[in-house]
């Protein structure tokens, strides 16, 4: 099935009659937590039929704000590829970063503690962390 159409029958068949985009968005957020609540309770199959829920909430906010599903799909995935293109080479006595590929700069590492703080601005930052010691 075609997402919009798919769209399109949740929207026709929805418990909730709004164009409040508060509403909305409210209504998404109560299935969402109450999908967080089972699972934190252990009951996973209730919690993936909130989150299922949850996505029909999801579409009807997205109808009452104007946002075309397909094209927010594709945006995501565009914006998802994008930021994966970081990473943070650790060398012996230096860290490097990458961004698509091209060295953007980079800094001397003395110690293991530099080597702990440059691990967490790289998962800060979302950068992938690759370790290139060689042995001396």
């Amino acid at each position: 099935m075609d997402l919009r159409e798919a769209i399109e029958k949740i929207w026709n068949n929805r418990k909730y009659n709004t164009n409040d985009p508060k509403t909305a968005i409210s209504h998404l957020n109560e299935e969402v937590a109450e999908s967080l609540k089972a699972l934190m309770k252990g009951d996973v199959d209730k919690a993936k039929r909130e989150l299922q829920d949850a996505m029909s909430c999801l579409f009807i906010a997205m109808k009452v704000l104007d946002v075309d599903a397909v094209d927010a799909v594709n945006k995501q995935v565009e914006q998802m590829k994008k930021r994966n293109t970081k990473i943070m080479i650790f060398k012996n006595d230096k860290v490097e970063i990458y961004v698509d590929g091209v060295l953007k700069g980079g800094w001397s590492i003395w110690s293991t503690e530099d080597i702990k703080e440059a691990e967490k601005l790289a998962k800060e930052f979302g950068c992938e962390i690759k370790h290139e010691f060689n042995e001396a």
